[in-house]
């Protein structure tokens, strides 16, 4: 198929239920791909093109993907079978490997897909760009000296350059929003708790990770969280309710919406002037398309928030590692962890249990003075980045010190972590490039379980400024 990565993930599908094309030939179109494209990207860690033609051959659910080609990524989702190195040597050394699929993994098997591999990220996922030194760094599509954004650095990738139409990611401070603006894609970050936990997701119980996929078109959003998102049994949460379908949601208007925006950061330092340029045209065309466009901060004490989340955010770090100790029966050699790993691992284990719960009452009372700014407006505007995508290296955890890496990410991220701790849905979409030829992701931010604005509004964006004909260097 010549024109394989012209289609999203729905167009494939109808392909096949047409007869036009089989699972197994668009598995293949896609292995061709990973060929051809990995030695430049670094995208796929784990290729199991055995599993995936098996799967191909059949029987496959009738779920709305039937026999497209996916990848997930490397961290947190269970594969029967498959290794789960986190991007680290401590787990590559000790050849884990999960037993069963996670209860995520079965939803997605569900919707019909052909799993080929598992994508690149940093160790444990704790940094925004995907450079671990067990697989060395993903490089952006669009231009190989740039970052493709982490933690789902991997997956954005694989998307961006044609691999597949659409794969899994995990957001825990914007890991799904940061690589897909800076690889051009439709990333939702969506509600607390919309997508399963499940009993094997421990490093759900901190709240702040959700995990869903990165794609070329709103729709395969729509259509894969419609599989995912349904209640789970025996949840101790309640499961965010929704009104219809999301893919009922993208045939409608969104209205006339509230829509705040700013590029208010948590450090006070302006973000880049051509950031800044396209949030402010992001803004006048919606007030264009009829939308009530307001500049409004949310005027809050960043400081505190982002002081909140340390202790138990620290903690509930050293718990997961605690597991993967448990099962691999040993600590982790001194050559195991890059320094900004070792450095979080201890100053976890420090974190008493009175300060890691004063810390998470803390987040939830802040939390509620960001919910309550919703009340005034239906939806928030800012920038994913305060800068085009960043240098190969620049936040690099095996060669920038880890206080230099924190500084940066201030530089970079200042806008997505904050509805990582108020489990807001929250999407990035690709409405501008940079004059170097980069993506600059926009981010709209809804109300707590409110994915059906999101979804409202990005199809009415995709159709009004399109990017589905846009190409990096690296395609097909």
């Amino acid at each position: 198929m010549d024109d394989y990565s012209e289609y999203d993930g729905l167009g494939l599908a109808a392909l096949v239920a047409k007869g036009e094309v089989t699972p197994a030939e668009l598995t293949e179109a896609a292995i061709a791909r990973i060929e051809r494209h990995n030695p430049a990207i670094n995208a796929v860690v784990h290729k199991a093109y055995d599993d995936a033609r098996a799967e191909a051959a059949g029987p496959l659910p009738d779920g709305p993907f039937k026999g497209v080609p996916f990848v997930v990524k490397d961290l947190l989702l269970m594969v029967a079978g498959w290794p789960r190195y986190s991007g680290s040597r401590y787990c590559a050394n000790a050849k884990f490997t999960d037993a069963e699929d996670s209860g995520l993994m079965r939803r997605y098997r569900s919707s019909g897909v052909v799993t080929l591999g598992k994508t690149n990220t940093p160790e444990y996922g704790i940094t925004g760009t995907t450079e671990p030194g067990l697989f060395g760094a993903t490089r952006n599509p669009w231009n190989l000296d740039h970052s493709s954004g982490g933690s789902s650095g991997g997956s954005a990738a694989a998307v961006a350059a044609g691999i597949v139409p659409l794969a899994h990611g995990g957001d825990g401070l914007g890991s799904i929003r940061i690589p897909a603006a800076c690889c051009g894609l439709v990333g939702l970050k969506v509600t607390r708790d919309r997508n399963p936990d499940l009993p094997d997701g421990y490093d759900f119980a901190q709240g702040n990770v959700v995990e869903n996929v990165m794609t070329r078109t709103v729709r395969d959003s729509a259509a894969m969280l419609d599989v995912t998102g349904v209640p789970e049994p025996a949840s101790p949460y309640a499961h965010p309710a929704k009104d219809r379908p999301y893919m009922e949601e993208i045939l409608q208007s969104p209205g006339r919406l509230r829509i705040a925006w700013s590029s208010e950061t948590a450090n006070g330092r302006p973000i880049q002037p051509e950031i800044q340029a396209a949030l402010e045209a992001t803004a006048a065309l919606l007030e264009k398309l009829g939308h009530e466009v307001v500049p409004q901060g949310l005027d809050i004490d960043y400081r505190a928030l982002y002081a909140a989340q340390g202790a138990h955010a620290g903690a509930n770090f050293a718990a997961g590692m605690r597991r993967f100790i448990e099962v691999i029966g040993r600590e982790p050699e001194a050559d195991e962890l890059e320094p900004l790993t070792w450095a979080a691992l201890k100053g976890g284990r420090r974190v008493t249990g009175e300060e890691a719960l004063y810390s998470l009452q803390q987040r939830r009372m802040l939390s509620r003075g960001v919910l309550a700014l919703f009340e005034s407006f239906d939806v928030y505007l800012t920038p994913v980045l305060g800068t085009t995508p960043a240098p190969i290296g620049y936040i690099d955890p095996n060669t920038v010190a880890p206080r230099e890496i924190g500084r940066r990410n201030g530089e970079l991220f200042p806008f997505p972590a904050p509805f990582n701790f108020t489990g807001q849905p929250s999407i990035s979409l690709p409405l501008h490039m940079s004059a170097s030829g980069l993506p600059i992701g926009m981010m709209f931010t809804a109300r707590y379980a409110d994915e059906a604005t999101l979804f409202r509004l990005a199809a009415q964006l995709e159709k009004e400024c399109p990017w589905k004909d846009r190409r990096p260097g690296v395609w097909n």
